[in-house]
């Protein structure tokens, strides 16, 4: 992934992490769900959305396959 998108994501982390109020009463409005699923699932969706939108925007194209790939591995190191 390009190190500029790669920034933009760690941004991304910082910020959800900061807004865990927002994604809390998310969370508590949905309480019959699972609580750990629905927030890692919250956490997933917004940076995935962000990688995306962050490739359409910077390098004017959708991400390939390659960097798909790096994203996921990039998810797997900050979700550990």
């Amino acid at each position: 992934m390009e190190n500029e998108i790669i920034k933009i994501l760690e941004k991304k982390i910082h910020e959800i992490k900061t807004e865990n109020p927002k994604i809390n009463t998310i969370i508590r409005e949905f309480d019959n769900l699972d609580s750990t699923p629905l927030s890692t699932g919250i956490v997933i969706g917004r940076l995935f959305n962000s990688f995306y939108y962050q490739h359409r925007r910077i390098l004017k194209r959708s991400p390939n396959e390659t960097e798909f790939n790096e994203f996921i591995k990039f998810l797997k190191n900050q979700l550990d």
